[in-house]
């Protein structure tokens, strides 16, 4: 029988989390020539990749910049997106001859499979002479400043030294794969601050008082611009059971706080009030009228909260006005998400002023790096978190 070679004790470049971030490091980090293990507690690789955009995996986007990122530091990721971009990543998906297409507003998926990615990246790991610590459990991390290898991994398969750590153990968001808050832990156990963290990119509920005359509405779609605050998102919004979803909604609530009401127009582009001047005559019922334009349902129950459903012909102009700038400007507060559980991702995170925009080291703890979703960076929708693993995990990896 043989049996498989010890695992190394002594490593150049410890990395927690072998998700898109952290196997970008190690393949970095290895193809400069440094010993690099990849620890992981996940019996799958990479599952928040395989489950990405439909299983298609939504790896990057053309049109990256750090607008399209929300942290408590917005400059923080400029440094790193400029150095690795969605080029340098197409680049690699060439040499392994995985093809790619583009959807809407610049959003790159495979034409095959995720699995295609996952396999990837691990086969860049291998070559570069990575070495896999998988299934493991982390128990405890020391530090000892004052010899050279000094992260004491200590786990269920032995205890391993190393001359720097980087930390790239996600978020929490998809608990059943496996998130874990253990890199905010290990944040806060080197005295690095943590941004208040929420769920991100996720559907927002209401109170059942409030959205009983919508839950009948559940599984309708139709574009519309969400705004809240300053920002403005518009593209296809889903009436849930329980609230609102789709990819506007997923937007703004990276972006939304408690307590706050979103304004949503369900004819963004179109002027209401101008189509009903222009058929004031009709004798079209308004639920009718308003049927050109919004689904039947949602329709429906406009007309029932506006109290009227006469024809077009007999409604004033004044009651026409108001008609139309409700349904410009219709108005909901959620009471809430739907958690970590329907979150695609984590907002907040390591704090960014104790890290370097460059190599995402912490200022404070040399040789300690975090990368990827632990860190207070959050991608709206449309591949900008891959992009943000793939560039700060290579920034780390150039370091370590």
């Amino acid at each position: 029988m043989i049996r498989p070679a010890p695992l190394p004790q002594n490593l150049d470049v410890a990395i927690v989390g072998a998700g898109a971030a952290g196997m970008m490091a190690a393949l970095t980090a290895a193809g400069r020539g440094r010993s690099v293990m990849l620890f992981d507690h996940a019996g799958k690789l990479a599952e928040k990749i395989r489950i990405s955009g439909g299983g298609r995996c939504n790896f990057t986007n053309l049109n990256v910049k750090p607008e399209h990122y929300l942290s408590a530091n917005p400059h923080f990721v400029r440094s790193a997106l400029a150095r690795y971009t969605p080029q340098h990543f197409i680049a690699l998906l060439a040499q392994h001859g995985i093809g790619w297409h583009e959807k809407t507003a610049g959003q790159l998926f495979c034409d095959h499979s995720a699995t295609d990615i996952i396999a990837m990246l691990k086969a860049e790991c291998n070559a570069a002479g990575v070495r896999w610590c998988t299934p493991c459990e982390i128990e405890r991390i020391q530090f000892q400043p004052e010899i050279a290898h000094r992260f004491g991994l200590h786990c269920n398969r032995g205890v391993f030294q190393a001359q720097s750590l980087i930390v790239a153990s996600g978020g929490l968001s998809i608990p059943k794969i496996g998130a874990t808050p253990f890199g905010y832990q290990l944040a806060e156990q080197f005295g690095l601050p943590v941004v208040k963290l929420k769920p991100g990119l996720v559907p927002l509920t209401c109170h059942p008082d409030d959205w009983r005359d919508y839950a009948g509405l559940a599984g309708v779609a139709l574009e519309a611009e969400v705004r809240c605050g300053k920002q403005t998102f518009r593209d296809s919004v889903l009436f849930t059971h329980r609230g609102l979803s789709g990819p506007a909604l997923l937007q703004i609530s990276s972006y939304w706080q408690s307590g706050q009401t979103l304004t949503i127009d369900w004819l963004p582009g179109q002027d209401l009030a101008q189509e009903f001047d222009r058929q004031h005559g009709s004798k079209l019922l308004l639920v009718n009228f308003l049927g050109q334009f919004l689904p039947k349902r949602l329709a429906e129950i406009c007309c029932a909260q506006f109290g009227e459903n006469l024809p077009v012909n007999q409604l004033s102009h004044k009651k026409r006005t108001a008609i139309a700038e409700q349904i410009h400007n219709w108005q909901i507060t959620p009471s809430g998400t739907e958690g970590y559980a329907k979150a695609e991702v984590t907002c907040g995170g390591v704090d960014t002023r104790a890290l370097s925009s460059k190599t995402l080291e912490a200022n404070s703890v040399p040789g300690l790096f975090f990368v990827g979703e632990v860190v207070d960076v959050t991608g709206q929708l449309g591949g900008y978190n891959f992009q943000w693993a793939w560039s700060s995990g290579h920034a780390a990896g150039l370091a370590a």
